[in-house]
Formats: structure tokens, C-alpha cells, sequence
């Protein structure tokens, strides 16, 4: 049985990270959540910048700090990548919510998605969230689906212009 673990990036996965990054770019989808964008060539200070991104240091204006997590399988396979904002901003509060997650495109529809989740939500407990409110599109059912499953109640929806589409809010408490 494999073993799935939600931890903080380390240097060691450096290739799976690469591999899953590139499997993004060759499925054609988005990059989600926004940290796969990072460079990532110098791969020490890329490590360095997420664990700066999670104390607050260097962020750009209007960002909040923010923690990147992986999901791992047996130590060493990067399957997903989430991404906990630590406070909402307006902007957020409209789209992105607390936390963004995706995972690769091989590794879908094994449940994996609901345990980085279950995992980041563990992490939004531990940093005092007692809330985490998360956004997708209407129209992506798998996503839907992961936030039902770990205790999402839909809050609202609306139309993005620059997104063109209809984005949904669910709230998950943490109490």
C-alpha cells in the first residue's frame, strides 16, 4: 500500500517536482495552483523562496503570506501541490479563497486531490484558521466534488469577466 504524506517542499524531490510541473505544460492546463509558475532552475532557491513566501518575506504587493504543500507518495513521488493563503484579501475573497490545489494529470481520480485537501486543512488548522473558504470553477466537477468531500458548503457563485466563467465559494469550518 503506498504511503501519502502532505508536506512542505523539499530539495530532494526536485526531479518528480520538474516531472509533474512539465506534465501541466504538456496536458496544456494551467498551471494551479500559482507557485508551479516559480521559477524553479536553481532549485535550492526555489525551495527557499516558498518557505519565504510562508513567513511573509519578500511577497509582492497585495499578496498575504502563503504555504506551499505537496502531496508525496512513498517518499519520493510529487503528485500534487496546494497552496494555503493565510488571511483573505478582497481580491481573494472573490477568487482563490485560501487555498488553490492541483494535481497532475497521471495521478487523477485515485482520490488524491481529497487527501492534499484533508492535508492543507490540517495545516489552515494549525496556523489558527477556524475557516477556509475555497473557489473553482462551476463547470469543474472533479474540484466540486474534492470540497463537498472534505466539508465544503456552498456560499455563493458569480461571473468572472477575465476568467469567463461562473466561479462558485464554499466555506469549510475548521472548529
Amino acid at each position: 500500500m503506498e504511503a501519502l504524506h502532505v508536506e512542505e517542499p523539499s530539495v530532494a524531490l526536485r526531479d518528480s517536482y520538474r516531472a509533474l510541473v512539465r506534465e501541466f505544460v504538456e496536458a496544456g492546463e494551467p498551471l494551479v495552483p500559482f507557485t508551479l509558475e516559480f521559477a524553479h532552475d536553481d532549485f535550492d532557491a526555489f525551495v527557499e523562496r516558498l518557505g519565504a513566501c510562508s513567513r511573509g518575506e519578500g511577497l509582492p504587493p497585495g499578496f498575504v503570506p502563503h504555504t506551499t504543500l505537496w502531496l508525496v507518495r512513498d517518499g519520493r513521488d510529487v503528485l500534487g501541490v496546494s497552496n494555503l493563503r493565510h488571511r483573505l484579501t478582497p481580491r481573494l475573497r472573490v477568487e482563490g479563497g485560501n487555498i488553490g490545489y492541483g494535481v497532475r494529470p497521471s495521478a487523477r481520480r485515485h482520490g488524491h486531490a481529497t487527501r492534499l485537501l484533508r492535508g492543507t486543512l490540517d495545516r489552515a488548522r494549525a496556523i489558527g484558521l477556524d475557516r477556509a473558504l475555497l473557489t473553482c470553477a462551476k463547470d469543474n466537477g472533479a474540484s466540486v466534488a474534492t470540497i463537498r468531500r472534505c466539508g465544503g458548503v456552498f456560499d455563493s457563485e458569480e461571473f468572472i469577466a477575465s476568467r469567463n466563467e461562473i466561479v462558485q465559494r464554499y466555506w469549510i469550518d475548521l472548529a
